[in-house]
C-alpha cells in the first residue's frame, strides 16, 4: 500500500486523533475510510448517471422500421 503526505495544522491533526480515539480508530483508519467513501460516492454517480441515461435511450427511441436501403444506395455516385 502506498504512502502519501500531506499537510495539516496541528490544531485539526489534535482535534482528529482526539475523535479517533473516541472512536477507537486512528487517524489514518479515519483519513482511509474516509477516502474509500470518496471512492465508493464517485462510483454511485457515475452509475447513476448512466442508469438515467439508459432510461431515457429506452424512453426516448423509436421504431425506425425495416432498413430498406444500403451503404451503396445512399452513396450513389
Amino acid at each position: 500500500m502506498p504512502n502519501i503526505t500531506l499537510s495539516v495544522d496541528d490544531d485539526i491533526v489534535k482535534k482528529v486523533r482526539k475523535i479517533a480515539i473516541d472512536k477507537n480508530t486512528t487517524l489514518t483508519a479515519m483519513i482511509r475510510e474516509f477516502l474509500v467513501s470518496v471512492t465508493a460516492r464517485d462510483a454511485q454517480l457515475k452509475n447513476e448517471a448512466v442508469r438515467k441515461l439508459n432510461k431515457s435511450f429506452k424512453t426516448l427511441s423509436r421504431d425506425m422500421g425495416q432498413r430498406k436501403w444500403s451503404r451503396e444506395d445512399l452513396h450513389e455516385r
